[in-house]
């Protein structure tokens, strides 16, 4: 049957087929297969996808998510400051509640699960440090985290448990930490504004100087968006905040203070890289959805838990006996 008396029909003419197919066929033979390794990675589920640095506008480099950040930012920052602020109680209060949620997110991460012993092991390792903390029983307070590590990992075993256990201390530690400086008078208060702010510093100088000028990769493998310039900007602005408690501090130096605050944003930023290659090899990108623009709150402490911990570790090599002068005056 000829072309032209089946395409009358109404239907495809079936001689265009064995051309069509062959010239296909031929197509696909001369594609060179690609292994695994050749293949390009695919982001993580909600990374996306962003235009060539030169092509794009203001808008998507500073990112189009920037004023869910401030918002969330803003309100997190109130709590956070009427909580330091308002003593050691108030302080105690939020930490818990922090360190609970990370417990959660940490469980979920790593167990994909929502509420197991393991999870109920961490929340109330957490919460018991925190509370001796607060009556002043610091030491106590590490002992019992370090015993619920233990218990966690156990109770964790065949699900990742070493992780699991580490992950007591990540929501534990930084908490116990921070309380242990406020509780250091009259100096505590400053001291934990001091570490929160360069941190805070920190986050704001990567983000936008990683945003605005790009460059060379930090370390994509672990963490795609961030960048040299990012880190460079991160350090700048913690040094450049750091200084200015020389003002609030009489005795102290805005140099020394500085140095101080730059430190302070590396081990952020190490903080913030660990983070990453958690969640990445997890293949998760946000720890949970609470805070619109950030994520969970893993991904709003992670250099803040760092930090802290950090700075703990600097005064008790200094002046245990008086942590937050030891902090903020050498």
């Amino acid at each position: 049957m000829a072309c032209s008396e089946v395409s009358r029909l109404g239907r495809w003419p079936e001689c265009v087929a064995p051309r069509t197919s062959s010239r296909i066929s031929a197509q696909a033979e001369k594609q060179p297969l690609m292994s695994n390794a050749e293949r390009p990675e695919m982001p993580l589920r909600g990374e996306g996808q962003r235009a060539p640095q030169g092509t794009r506008g203001l808008s998507d480099r500073v990112g189009r998510d920037l004023w869910p950040r401030v918002a969330s930012g803003v309100v997190l920052a109130a709590v956070a400051i009427a909580a330091i602020w308002g003593g050691v109680v108030p302080l105690a209060v939020l930490l818990a509640l922090v360190g609970a949620v990370v417990a959660w997110e940490w469980g979920h991460i790593v167990r994909g699960a929502d509420l197991d012993a393991a999870t109920s092991a961490h929340v109330a390792t957490v919460a018991s440090g925190i509370a001796l903390t607060g009556l002043g029983l610091a030491g106590p307070a590490i002992v019992g985290v370090l015993i619920g590590t233990i218990l966690t990992g156990v109770l964790s075993f065949g699900r990742h448990g070493v992780l699991s256990a580490l992950g007591v201390l990540f929501a534990g530690l930084p908490g116990i930490c921070l309380l242990w400086l406020r509780g250091d008078e009259p100096y505590g208060m400053t001291a934990v504004f001091f570490v929160v702010a360069a941190v805070v510093a920190t986050d704001i100088g990567a983000y936008f100087s990683g945003r605005l000028i790009g460059g060379p990769k930090l370390w994509p493998a672990i963490s795609p968006n961030k960048t040299w310039a990012g880190l460079a900007g991160a350090v700048a602005a913690a040094a450049g905040v750091a200084a200015l408690f020389s003002f609030a501090v009489p005795g102290s130096i805005g140099t020394h203070l500085a140095v101080s605050g730059a430190a302070l944003a590396l081990i952020a930023q190490a903080g913030d890289l660990a983070e990453s290659a958690l969640k990445r090899h997890f293949g998760v990108k946000d720890a949970s959805t609470l805070i619109p623009g950030h994520g969970g709150f893993m991904d709003r402490v992670d250099g803040l838990a760092f930090a802290s911990m950090g700075a703990a570790i600097w005064v008790v090599l200094r002046n245990i006996a008086a942590p937050a002068q030891a902090l903020l005056s050498w």
